[in-house]
């Protein structure tokens, strides 16, 4: 972590007491799309709302359908800009809990980082901005007015989070909107986020007869929806990697000339990428970079396939149905709801005779592309050099934060996203973790970009 006397009250005692509070709250399994964890959901959301009531914040957990939201506020700045910080503090499930080397939620510190659920998706990161609000104020007043927005249904997709926005529209109005939900570039490189790519989400259903078969009486003359199921699958993408849904690509916004120039000088190996995950190749769409379609084209990927017998030893058996969950990752220019619509008029149209397809929409986002000239990214970048020592650089990112849209269409303000994590870290994986020193350079990096934000002009 990089030096900084501007906070010599962010003291090793300080800092310290900024971890235990983080294990306080991941101890807590709020995962959200557990029903059994209902009450730990609730259990984390007023653990946030006390703390923030205990720096001086207004705070209130407020009802949903769902998951309770956390909303505080502090507006003691006359005259100055106000800032909504997003986070969300619900978790990914533990699954598969035998890859775990420790408890999920029970945060141990091994080389320096902190492993556990949540620990960089989100609690960590949005936690840093509380104790960076903390920090301030052990100086005195906040140089801006905050107001705080924490969710517990992101990793169900928010469903419950627009009508609560829609419901609170005055409430939640802010000059700006601040989220760190992401990944930085690399180690040791900060980052300013000015895209994510939207999502489609859907859960593909085959059945074939009406019970499932004896693999010697029917085999050869009943249809086999694992079979038809791994066809459909391959004929999604062609051997360029292009999906192969009629009008998948229609409307593609494309890379700028200045844009390609910016990440062609990013610090990226393919080598080194392909060996930070243990891969041999990397596959993809032909005629664009790896950086290119991790983060400005749109992708189809099968998240989970299901069908058949998965016992211990053998079961000769013709399943009745099989199934996959697919997302498909998407770019300015792409509509979700539209590409929705586009794979589930598709998929029954090639599949196999005697194979019945059913695609579910599970949920989705909007692909979102932020103005680098906006004084508060320009503010960002600033905050991050005073903590770094360096500039940051300008990425967009691969994944998805759906609720980013609907900020700007219903607050219309604009977005920043000032990421502290890495992809190393391992969200929703096994062994997710958090970097102590990326925790603590969060809270100093919140602290001086609410400074910052305080002398930017919309």
């Amino acid at each position: 972590m990089t030096a900084t006397t501007d906070f010599p009250e962010y003291t090793q005692d300080a800092r310290a007491q900024a971890e235990q509070e983080l294990f306080t709250l991941l101890r807590i399994p709020s995962v959200s799309a557990d029903p059994a964890r209902r009450a730990d959901m609730r259990r984390a959301a007023e653990y946030l709302q006390t703390k923030l009531a205990s720096l001086g914040f207004t705070a209130r957990v407020d009802d949903t359908p769902g998951h309770p939201v956390v909303y505080a506020e502090r507006l003691q700045a006359q005259g100055k800009p106000t800032v909504l910080i997003y986070g969300h503090y619900d978790v990914q499930p533990e699954a598969p809990l035998e890859k775990w080397e420790t408890p999920p939620f029970e945060p141990t510190v091994r080389d320096g980082r902190i492993y556990a659920r949540g620990a960089t998706d989100d609690k960590g990161q949005a936690y840093a901005h509380v104790r960076g609000a903390e920090l301030l104020l052990t100086q005195g007043e906040l140089p801006v007015n905050v107001k705080f927005l924490l969710e517990g249904e992101e990793e169900v997709g928010s469903p419950n989070l627009e009508p609560y926005i829609r419901a609170h529209v005055d409430e939640l109005r802010a000059d700006t909107i601040v989220i760190s939900d992401g990944s930085r570039f690399a180690p040791d490189v900060p980052t300013v986020t000015y895209g994510l790519r939207g999502l489609s989400y859907v859960e593909v259903h085959v059945t074939g007869a009406n019970r499932d078969l004896h693999s010697g009486s029917y085999g050869g003359a009943a249809p086999n929806p694992i079979n038809a199921l791994a066809q459909i699958i391959s004929s999604l993408k062609d051997e360029q990697g292009r999906v192969t849904i009629p009008g998948f690509y229609d409307g593609v916004d494309e890379l700028t000339p200045a844009e390609r120039e910016m990440w062609a000088g990013l610090p990226h190996d393919d080598a080194s990428f392909a060996a930070s995950i243990g891969a041999t190749a990397l596959p993809g769409e032909a005629g664009f970079s790896t950086l290119e379609r991790l983060w400005a084209r749109p992708t189809l990927d099968v998240n989970g396939i299901w069908g058949g017998y998965q016992g211990e030893g053998s079961k000769t058996v013709i399943a009745s149905t099989a199934g996959a969950k697919i997302s498909m990752r998407l770019v300015p220019g792409q509509d979700p709801e539209r590409i929705t619509r586009l794979i589930q008029a598709y998929l029954p149209t090639i599949a196999p005779e005697g194979a019945q397809v059913v695609v579910k929409d599970l949920h989705g986002g909007q692909p979102v592309l932020i103005d680098l000239d906006n004084p508060y990214v320009q503010a960002a970048g600033r905050a991050l050099a005073a903590v770094h020592g360096k500039a940051p650089v300008y990425t967009r990112g691969g994944g998805s934060i759906p609720i980013v849209a609907a900020f700007r269409e219903l607050l219309h303000a604009p977005v920043v996203l000032v990421d502290f994590g890495l992809n190393e870290d391992a969200p929703h994986s096994p062994n997710e973790s958090f970097a102590l020193s990326d925790y603590h350079d969060g809270v100093l990096t919140s602290a001086h970009l609410l400074r910052e934000i305080s002398g930017a002009t919309s």
